[in-house]
């Protein structure tokens, strides 16, 4: 006796999933942008030899550098990403990023007396980074939308200019990584394009230590930018087949 009810079945159960698999492939993918930054950057020095130095007075790691905030340094950065998920309220997103840090320092005259220069010196270092950040998206809204990032950046210093400090400053490690918390805020511009401004938290999850210094960057970006979807699918929407009659 022929199987043709189970034949039908297994062709629809295999017609169905390989349809699932196709829609789950073309919602993974949700958008790609580009955005520019600016960034407001310090770094936070910690001496471990301070307390210590009263009973060394002489000894000059005890004093240099003091342990102090420096002043904000402002610069800026630009990057691209794409956006991926299969839900709609918790996404993937990863970045490739051109970011600019650094701090304004006054330098010690006199490490023992704590006298300083009277002019800023700047350290600079510019980072390519590879971002990446889980997106609380909030689906509440038909076009615009809150949202939260959290995430790291894994960091490759792609050049420096430390004048001030220069054995710790100088000497930051090629690769390193920072956390970061965002909070952002998207709105519609025209067709499948969408503005966006989001403003980052980048501490160093970890210090760079130099000999009896911790160093510290914690970075401040406010971004501006722009992020192309896909097409909203309307409830008219259909791909099913239609029978056009006998001729075809």
């Amino acid at each position: 006796m022929p199987l043709v009810p189970e034949t039908n079945m297994r062709n629809f159960i295999l017609s169905i999933t390989v349809l699932c698999s196709f829609y789950t492939k073309a919602q993974f993918f949700k958008g790609f942008g580009i955005f520019g930054a600016l960034t407001e950057s310090a770094h936070y020095y910690e001496n471990l030899d301070t307390e210590i130095k009263n009973d060394t007075p002489y000894v000059f790691n005890r004093f240099y550098p003091q342990s102090h905030i420096s002043k904000e340094y402002f610069k800026w950065g630009a990057g691209i990403f794409a956006e991926f998920s299969t839900r709609d309220n918790l996404r993937w997103q990863t970045e490739l990023e051109y970011a600019n840090k650094g701090a304004k320092e006054m330098d010690l005259i006199n490490p023992y007396t704590g006298d300083r220069t009277g002019s800023f010196g700047v350290n600079k270092y510019t980072y390519i980074q590879w971002n990446n950040y889980l997106k609380f998206y909030n689906p509440i809204g038909f076009d615009s939308h809150w949202y939260a990032l959290a995430g790291i950046r894994l960091e490759y210093l792609f050049r420096s200019k430390a004048t001030v400090f220069t054995p710790v400053s100088a000497n930051f490690p090629k690769f390193w990584f920072s956390g970061d918390l965002a909070l952002g805020y998207e709105f519609p511009l025209f067709k499948t394009f969408y503005g966006f401004t989001e403003l980052h938290w980048n501490p160093d999850i970890i210090r760079h230590t130099h000999d009896n210094v911790k160093v510290r960057n914690r970075t401040f970006e406010l971004r501006v930018g722009l992020v192309k979807r896909k097409k909203r699918k309307g409830v008219d929407d259909c791909t099913a087949p239609k029978y056009n009659g006998p001729a075809y």
